[in-house]
């Protein structure tokens, strides 16, 4: 097996690692907390995100990206890009604290101003972060990352959870947010020390700017577009609604961004390191597609089966709206692992340009399809979401067959068996299941049982050689 097949084989099982266990911790921690805190303060917190979101997407600028693929890169790219991380994370943060005052009447929802004023203080410590992060996901070294997400979040939810339960409202949410901001920062430069060593150079910030500022762009309209729902759900409803919204979306987008971390923080440097042998990378790229699906799509369909019996048994009635959310979200949010697959390919081929053009595009059907949907009330907005993101399947694909000689009917071919596999899979279960809804738990367990039999039994004597290959990858 050649070095760079074991650093991939190795990288993906601590990505793996570091992410599920991550992000199964902080789900879990989320659940209690919903239970405890219920849906006006995770509304309140959902109303900021979009804030501090944008301020993150302009701290890195696409300059991670750039270093990663840049395969010589020197001292003085990495001190220039820290130093302009650090410069635009103050400039940020000084923009929120001003704005704070101004947000708050928009929402109309005072508490917001001393929320944000607090909450922003983890733009400024992110910022530190950025390169020693960088040089560990370029080293395939996602053991120590591991390390440091797993004790950041256990102690960030920990002590926001005993906040809860004495009483501090939506200020634990806050807390457990700056507290795993903090350890985060104490824990790299623990395990992973950095200093800054060369000089700001011209020639560095010209390469990264010129590359990143394509995914600046795009960056910025993915996190507006994304957060766009709770900025008008917030505008338009109460905070307990935003706070429904909030639950059920991030209910969803956690496992698929859990696995589609773990997919692009492997496969964008594995890529760039192929990118002079463009069959290899095209091979890598439909294995990729491939393996994502089998794995992904019933994790997340499967999520959305059984939502309603699951939250009614965790977080109660309370979160009924969440659970009918969450059941239609996960049918888009299913493919965001894949999209992830096709953009990491138009990034290493540098074609930063075209992903710009494209995400523009798909924000443009986006908001066409909210501002149709706004009106028929927050489910059938969600549905819109859902909608979306199979319109931008159809696009990406277009565009990486484009760059590659795998065309889009390829692509759409090699993912389609496995797509109608699964939602037959979740339609079958869900019908056996549906005399039992007035018992939650029963209705969890059949659920269950019946979809992961008849997965298994799709894969078993349908999607046999693709398991073959999986098993000799993981073996080899």
């Amino acid at each position: 097996m050649s070095d760079l097949a074991i650093k991939t084989k190795k990288g993906l099982q601590w990505s793996a690692i570091e992410r599920i266990l991550t992000q199964g911790m902080q789900l879990g921690i989320t659940l209690l907390l919903g239970r405890l805190l219920g849906p006006i303060a995770f509304g309140l917190i959902g109303m900021l995100a979009v804030f501090i979101a944008i301020a993150n997407v302009f701290v890195d600028s696409g300059f991670t990206s750039a270093l990663i693929r840049k395969t010589d890169r020197t001292n003085n790219d990495l001190v220039t890009a820290f130093y302009y991380n650090i410069a635009i994370s103050s400039l940020c943060y000084l923009v929120l604290y001003c704005s704070a005052p101004y947000i708050a009447d928009f929402y109309q929802q005072a508490e917001l101003k001393s929320l944000l004023r607090v909450l922003g203080l983890t733009v400024l410590i992110n910022a530190f972060i950025l390169i020693p992060r960088m040089q560990l996901t370029v080293a395939m070294d996602f053991k120590t990352q591991a390390k440091i997400s797993v004790i950041s979040v256990l102690v960030s939810g920990v002590t926001a959870t005993m906040l809860a339960i004495n009483g501090y409202g939506v200020w634990a949410l806050v807390v457990q947010t700056l507290l795993n901001a903090c350890c985060n920062l104490l824990l790299f430069t623990l395990f992973f020390p950095w200093l800054p060593r060369g000089k700001i150079t011209k020639t560095s910030f010209t390469y990264l700017f010129g590359f990143g500022s394509k995914l600046l762009l795009s960056g910025l309209l993915d996190v507006i577009y994304n957060n766009l729902y709770q900025i008008i759900i917030g505008k338009k409803f109460s905070p307990a609604v935003v706070g429904q919204f909030t639950q059920a979306n991030q209910l969803a987008s956690v496992p698929a961004a859990t696995l589609t971390g773990i997919i692009q923080r492997v496969t964008y440097p594995m890529f760039s390191q192929l990118q002079d042998d463009p069959m290899k990378m095209e091979n890598a790229y439909r294995l990729t597609l491939k393996i994502a699906a089998v794995v992904i799509f019933p994790l997340i369909i499967g999520l959305g089966l059984i939502a309603q019996p699951l939250l009614t048994l965790l977080l109660g009635a309370q979160w009924q709206v969440a659970a009918s959310l969450l059941s239609v979200l996960c049918f888009g949010y299913m493919l965001y692992p894949i999209h992830a697959i096709n953009l990491n390919l138009l990034q290493v081929t540098g074609r930063s340009d075209l992903f710009l053009k494209l995400e523009v595009l798909k924000k443009i059907i986006g908001v066409a399809v909210l501002l149709v949907t706004i009106p028929f009330g927050v489910f059938i907005m969600c549905l819109g979401l859902s909608v979306v993101s199979y319109l931008a399947l159809f696009l990406n694909t277009y565009y990486t067959g484009k760059i590659t000689q795998l065309s889009q009917w390829q692509q759409c071919k090699d993912l389609f068996p496995i797509w109608l596999a699964v939602i037959l899979c979740a339609a079958l279960a869900y019908s056996a299941g549906v005399y039992s809804q007035a018992v939650p738990w029963l209705q969890l367990l059949i659920n269950v049982t019946v979809a992961l039999l008849s997965y298994a039994f799709y894969l078993l004597f349908m999607q046999k050689p693709l398991l073959l290959q999986l098993r000799t990858f993981l073996r080899s």
